[in-house]
């Protein structure tokens, strides 16, 4: 029998093959929580002065985010990536930016070894909501100083149709490939309310949740944008 390759490894791999992975690149001029460039808010929602700041970002893929708001905002920012491929074409790209680092390895193993606090902590489509949320939001809170963001954008549990779960447990679910094929994965798709009370318990409050939808593209809501501080 053959392993099963990893949904994430297996998108990393086609991207990879179409790009030029050595390519060095300037960041983007905006921070984007949406599949839509340009829809919904953009870094401010992590702090309005972020110069300085460590922030980390769980899931950071060829780390465009992180890059923007190493050079634009002049924040510390420590991408992290379960794929090390990913890792290699953030690096490619955007290694030269200072105050941008990439690390490869699960979230949630790197925030329990991390040294240090972080001022914000953010994930675009990354971690939250792939890992068991009692654990991973635990981890976040314990690393965040008091008064800290955590931030994170999700596929919204109610898009094409959808009906958020009614329990705690995750969802099956797919990730479209670079080349339209699918491969299961496993979701944890709450609501807005529901997120609240998992952020709730490990001492984060819930700031805002924000629907994103392209109001000519979308039927319904595609992004649940979350944010959330510590008290």
């Amino acid at each position: 029998m053959h392993a099963q390759v990893s949904p994430w490894y297996a998108h990393a791999a086609q991207r990879l093959a179409a790009t030029d992975p050595a390519q060095v690149l300037a960041p983007p001029g905006r921070m984007e929580w949406s599949t839509h460039r340009g829809l919904g808010p953009g870094a401010e929602i992590l702090g309005h002065c972020l110069s300085g700041k460590r922030l980390m970002e769980l899931g950071c893929g060829p780390g465009h985010n992180a890059a923007h708001l190493a050079q634009r905002h002049q924040a510390h920012v420590t991408g992290i990536d379960l794929v090390g491929l990913q890792i290699q074409r953030a690096r490619s790209h955007y290694g030269h930016i200072d105050g941008a680092a990439f690390a490869a390895g699960h979230a949630l193993h790197h925030l329990q070894a991390a040294s240090g606090s972080f001022d914000a902590i953010y994930s675009v489509f990354g971690a939250v909501g792939l890992t068991a949320p009692e654990l991973l939001l635990a981890e976040v809170s314990r690393r965040l100083v008091p008064g800290g963001v955590l931030a994170f954008s999700v596929p919204h549990p109610a898009r094409a149709g959808r009906h958020p779960v009614a329990d705690d447990q995750p969802r099956e679910d797919y990730v479209t490939m670079p080349d339209r094929t699918h491969m299961p994965i496993a979701r944890w798709e709450f609501d807005a309310a529901r997120w609240a009370a998992h952020l709730s318990r490990t001492g984060l409050r819930i700031d805002s949740a924000v629907e994103l939808r392209h109001p000519l593209l979308d039927a319904w809501p595609t992004t649940l944008l979350i944010t959330a501080r510590k008290s």
